[in-house]
């Protein structure tokens, strides 16, 4: 199959390193000078050090020519990315079927990736979201990880899973896009939580807790936006949930982890070299979360530490000393 993968971040290249030894897989950046870095090196050291990318793989800067003969298009962007990007698809006059890979709410408009596309795309064009439990370096080093693709569309969904699924890479199918969409989105910022618990000392104990009342909480939101209540216990749910509040290669764990140390909130994102998608969601999140009148004490937290790192400590004690209540 011809995939084009648009973006050129961590987890672009990886699906890129990783599709490329079944498929014939263009790789877009908007940016020329990254891509001529990445032919020099013959890897992405920007963004994915140390993996050789495969000599099939195409780095190219034109998105006409990335689309051209594309049987399947992967959006690699960010999810405040995503809208620009495809508004550039469209206006390459090239259609194929998309599945996006970005994990937040657009900042601005609170809006989820399938509801980008719906603004974005002709109708026509068949779409999905892959999301779940997985580490782009872990992806590009071939080590196993299981993901959930959800689409409306049930026979896109087989179509785009059978493309996707590999030795090492096992996909799931599910209907329920606004729940996967909704779950990816808010475990980032359940992570940053978890970072400032971490960061502070405040042990393993209180890490478990966070996760679970952040999975109800992510829950919570996701039901009141059309998902069903055992996505969010799933791999695009809870699995990703764990990796991403557990794992030191998590982007959004290590913002948590500097803001705990009073870094301020540029230098962190600064020193991480990388896009860190709860950043952005977080108040997005915190903002819809009023509208709709549901409770997202965690997410309301990380945002006053985004705002001020030097209130972690009194954040957490304001956490602990909520209104004793029912956990169900």
């Amino acid at each position: 199959m011809k995939v084009a993968v648009l973006g050129a971040g961590a987890w672009g290249t990886a699906i890129s390193i990783s599709l490329s030894a079944r498929h014939a897989v263009k790789l877009w950046a908007r940016d020329a000078a990254l891509l001529a870095a990445m032919r020099a090196a013959g890897s992405n050291q920007r963004y994915l050090p140390g993996f050789a990318l495969p000599a099939a793989l195409a780095l190219v800067d034109a998105m006409a020519q990335a689309l051209e003969g594309a049987e399947l298009v992967l959006a690699a962007v960010t999810t405040n990315g995503l809208r620009e990007t495809l508004k550039q698809v469209r206006a390459t006059g090239r259609s194929a079927p998309l599945v996006w890979l970005c994990k937040g709410f657009e900042s601005e408009q609170a809006r989820l990736p399938h509801q980008i596309c719906a603004d974005e795309l002709p109708p026509e064009v068949p779409r999905a979201v892959l999301s779940g439990p997985s580490f782009a370096e872990e992806v590009a080093r071939g080590l196993p990880a299981a993901l959930t693709l959800a689409s409306a569309d049930a026979g896109f969904a087989r179509t785009a899973a059978r493309a996707l699924h590999g030795a090492t890479l096992r996909v799931y199918l599910s209907e329920d896009v606004a729940g996967v969409a909704a779950a990816g989105a808010v475990k980032n910022v359940m992570a940053i939580a978890a970072g400032i618990s971490d960061g502070l000392g405040l042990g393993l104990s209180a890490r478990a807790a966070l996760i679970t009342r952040g999975l109800a909480e992510m829950t919570r939101l996701g039901v009141v936006l059309g998902g069903r209540p055992e996505t969010f216990m799933g791999l695009a749910g809870a699995g990703d949930l764990i990796l991403t509040c557990t794992g030191d290669l998590s982007r959004n764990r290590r913002v948590g982890l500097a803001l705990a140390h009073g870094t301020p909130l540029a230098a962190a994102l600064a020193g991480l070299g990388h896009a860190a998608e709860g950043v952005y969601t977080a108040r997005a999140v915190a903002r819809l979360a009023d509208e709709l009148k549901v409770e997202m004490p965690i997410t309301r937290a990380v945002c006053r530490v985004l705002d001020d790192p030097g209130q972690a400590r009194a954040v957490v004690q304001d956490l602990l000393a909520r209104e004793q209540k029912s956990e169900y």
